[in-house]
């Protein structure tokens, strides 16, 4: 059994493509305008960017937290409701109604990602999946790459955070891992997940590093990411350095072929 390529985004193009990514970041919590991504395109590379004009996405949810954000659905209840996807304080409020959305939302698949990420203390970035969250059980997140610039690191060694979370989902436990590996991840390298009935398996540079048993089963969305943590949440120490550049050279997502 083989598999088939249903999602690429190689960013040869120099342009956004609307019909994959919607450059926001879970606007319901705040709007669409204050959340608005800041990127480029290099050498048919992406660059998410955190600038130093660029104001913190959502002051009333998540204090001064800043992030450039792409994401593949999008969906809110009404005005002022709890409803929409990745509820990630029980404090937050729906400020703009968001029409639905879904310009990639698969059930299963091999999810592969090259990219570069970043040392510098006051930034994170990464690749995950949410689950839609029509209801709110279909929640959990499967993160494929995280990267906390405050860990440390260098040439020689990196610490990469990968796994699931359940959030508001029941059939699913904490399962998420920091674990130093043997690279500089501010290099390119090839991080990949492979999502299957049976449970999810994480990859890096095509070795295996671990092999979850839990596996979400719902309809999930692509959420790519770099953030600003402000220094007293990292313990950084240090002033941002702008603009903070997360690349990435391709996304692409494999369906199984059906028997």
């Amino acid at each position: 059994m083989g598999y088939t390529l249903v999602f690429e985004d190689d960013f040869d193009s120099g342009e956004l493509d609307r019909s994959k990514w919607l450059p926001f970041y879970l606007p319901q919590w705040s709007s669409r305008a204050k959340t608005s991504a800041n990127f480029r395109f290099e050498e048919s590379q992406l660059v998410l960017q955190i600038t130093e004009d660029q104001a913190p996405w959502s002051p009333e949810f998540n204090g001064r937290i800043k992030v450039s954000n792409l994401q593949t659905g999008v969906y809110s209840g009404p005005l002022g409701s709890e409803y929409g996807q990745h509820r990630f304080s029980k404090d937050c409020r729906v400020r703009e109604e968001q029409v639905e959305e879904r310009l990639f939302t698969p059930h299963y698949g091999y999810l592969e990602l090259r990219a570069s990420g970043l040392h510098t203390p006051n930034n994170l970035c990464a690749l995950w999946m949410i689950g839609f969250e029509d209801r709110p059980e279909r929640s959990a997140e499967i993160c494929l790459f995280e990267m906390k610039g405050w860990n440390g690191g260098g040439a020689e060694r990196s610490t990469i955070g990968f796994g699931l979370h359940p959030f508001g989902d029941p059939s699913i436990e904490e399962e998420f891992f920091e674990r130093e590996f043997p690279i500089d991840a501010s290099r390119f390298h090839v991080y990949a997940m492979d999502w299957s009935p049976e449970g999810v398996r994480f990859y890096i540079d095509n070795e295996l590093v671990h092999h979850s048993t839990q596996s979400p089963n719902y309809p999930m969305q692509l959420m790519l990411n770099i953030y600003e943590i402000p220094r007293e949440e990292n313990n950084a120490g240090q002033a941002p350095a702008y603009p903070s550049e997360f690349r990435v050279d391709y996304i692409r997502f494999y369906e199984k072929d059906k028997r």
